[in-house]
C-alpha cells in the first residue's frame, strides 16, 4: 500500500452488524389502534381479506411493499406492522 493510500483510506474498525429477524405480526394491534377493521384495510388497500388476515395471524409474513402501503394507510410505519428481533 503506497503512502497515499493510507493517508485517505485509513484502517477503520470492523463493527459487528446484528443479525434482525421478524418477529410475529403486530398488523392487528395497529389496525385497532387506527379505529378500523381488517375488512375495512382490505376495502381501503385492494388486498383480499383473505390475505389481510393471513398477514394479521401470521400464516404467511407481509411482503415489504405492501408493509409499506399499508401503513400508509394506518397511519404508522412499515416497521411497526412486525415485532423485530435482534441478536
Amino acid at each position: 500500500m503506497c503512502l497515499e493510500t493510507k493517508l485517505f483510506f485509513p484502517r477503520v474498525r470492523r463493527i459487528e452488524v446484528p443479525t434482525i429477524t421478524r418477529g410475529r405480526s403486530l398488523l392487528k394491534v395497529r389496525i385497532k389502534e387506527a379505529g378500523t377493521t381488517q375488512a375495512e384495510l382490505a376495502r381501503r388497500t385492494g388486498y383480499t381479506p383473505q390475505r389481510i388476515s393471513n398477514w394479521a395471524n401470521n400464516r404467511e409474513p407481509m411482503p415489504y411493499e405492501a408493509a409499506v402501503f399499508i401503513s400508509s394507510v394506518l397511519g404508522c410505519h412499515a416497521e411497526d406492522l412486525y415485532m423485530w428481533h435482534f441478536s
